[in-house]
């Protein structure tokens, strides 16, 4: 067993000064098997390190925003030769000309583009826009789990306290007939979806008809890439499959895990937030620090490695090779149906289920609790172009000690005797409880 003692001091502290002890619900103890939440002072590649010395094979990396590893050097060089002449001015800089000029040359369709810090930004400026454009309020986003932390979709979740009543609705993916529904019966000022999941492609036609259904009823069409650019590829989904919206909004992998994202888009809807209409002005994306020269070189840096190299090709083979020797060590333990690596090799995710083929969390944080013992941190197997081959035998070596103790746990009928604390919690819930911290 490892020690987390320093950790859970850490930890301890946090929830006495940040609300929830961490600055993102993903990122929470109540994500982690309890007392086993490691906190980090570092990484390398695909290796990081807790307060407590222990080493870790890293899976999600920073919430899927990290593709080429920690401390990619290229990347680093970057941001330290242009923060050494300062990071933000009173005025535009030529980086972001160049970043600009970068990001469309990746995007098609797209034609002007506009930087900010968060995901959210992006989203809720591509709503405003489409408000603007269409004269219409209510927005209709696909069933997929998350767009922003902004009113027009938190409040459709469990999560919604202090929140007014939203005009927003929903659609089912590969579905046009309920996106066509949602059309026909509402005033939809913008359809808003992830073209693809790590578990979910576009059934043939879906997002063709998706774009057609957009153009009949006049509402704006709007990708949101955070997932998929960089990781799908660096022009995103809508490079692969061929479909061009009107919208798109980007984050996360861009800049290697620098806060940058991007609103994209047809100049005539994107010119409403500028200088050259004569239309009444979209206040659409306004940011202090959307462009500081340390993630515009970031992003540079990116896109030259994506240029002259191929991570994405070496996310997919790694993935693919976890996933083949994960899921041989369950079938061969006769738990093959219970758990599960499935998803795009770039963005796998494990599935854990109880005796009866149920989604469990107690199950999913027994297997959290025995890669962590065995020097994997992961949500997911969410990789990088950084994971040796090495680290994907430490993981399946890993995988093989956790499938054994999750096999014991079935033929037992449960978790009882196994876990060493309260099971993990959906992150956006509308009570602290099943794991509130006791004061």
């Amino acid at each position: 067993m490892r020690d987390y003692q320093r950790s859970n001091a850490i930890q301890t502290r946090l929830h006495e000064v940040v609300p929830g002890g961490a600055h993102t619900y993903a990122r929470g103890a109540d994500q982690y098997p309890e007392g086993m939440a490691p906190v980090l002072v570092r990484g390398d590649g695909a290796r990081v390190w807790d307060a407590d010395g222990n080493e870790y094979v890293e899976y999600g990396m920073g919430l899927r925003s990290v593709t080429l590893g920690h401390g990619f050097r290229p990347v680093v060089d970057a941001v330290a030769r242009v923060i050494a002449d300062g990071v933000n001015f009173s005025r535009p800089t030529e980086l972001e000309l160049l970043a600009a000029e970068d990001f469309l040359s990746l995007v098609p369709g797209a034609d002007m583009v506009k930087f900010a810090k968060n995901g959210s930004d992006t989203t809720t400026a591509a709503v405003r826009l489409a408000r603007a454009a269409t004269g219409r309020e209510t927005v209709a986003v696909c069933d997929q789990p998350f767009f922003s932390v902004d009113d027009w979709f938190i409040g459709m979740t469990e999560m919604n306290a202090g929140i007014p009543a939203v005009s927003t609705v929903r659609f089912r993916y590969n579905d046009l007939e309920s996106l066509e529904t949602v059309l026909r019966d509402n005033e939809i000022a913008c359809v808003f979806l992830e073209q693809a999941t790590a578990l979910a492609e576009p059934a043939p036609g879906f997002l063709e008809g998706a774009r057609a259904l957009c153009d009949r009823f006049g509402a704006l069409l709007v990708f949101d890439e955070m997932i998929t650019g960089f990781r799908w590829s660096a022009g995103g989904a809508q490079r692969i499959y061929g479909v061009v919206p009107d919208l798109s909004c980007w984050g996360k992998a861009m800049a290697n895990g620098f806060p940058l994202s991007a609103l994209a888009g047809k100049r005539e809807f994107m010119e409403l937030g500028g200088l050259r209409t004569d239309a009444d002005r979209v206040f659409l994306l306004s940011t202090t620090h959307g462009p500081e020269t340390a993630s515009l070189a970031a992003f540079r840096a990116v896109v030259e490695t994506y240029r002259t190299s191929d991570p994405i090709a070496r996310m997919e083979e790694s993935g693919r090779r976890l996933a083949a020797g994960v899921n041989a060590i369950a079938a061969d333990l006769g738990i093959g149906d219970r758990l599960e690596v499935t998803g795009r090799p770039s963005c796998l995710v494990f599935l854990t289920r109880d005796p009866e083929g149920v989604p469990s969390q107690p199950y999913r944080t027994l297997f959290l609790q025995e890669l962590l013992d065995h020097g994997v941190l992961g949500q997911s197997f969410v990789n990088s172009a950084a994971h040796t081959d090495a680290d994907i035998d430490h993981t399946i070596d890993a995988c093989q000690a956790a499938a054994k103790t999750y096999r014991k746990a079935l033929e037992q009928g449960g978790t009882d005797g196994f876990l060493t604390g309260r099971p993990v919690a959906p992150a956006l819930r509308r009570t602290a409880a099943p794991r509130r911290i006791e004061e």
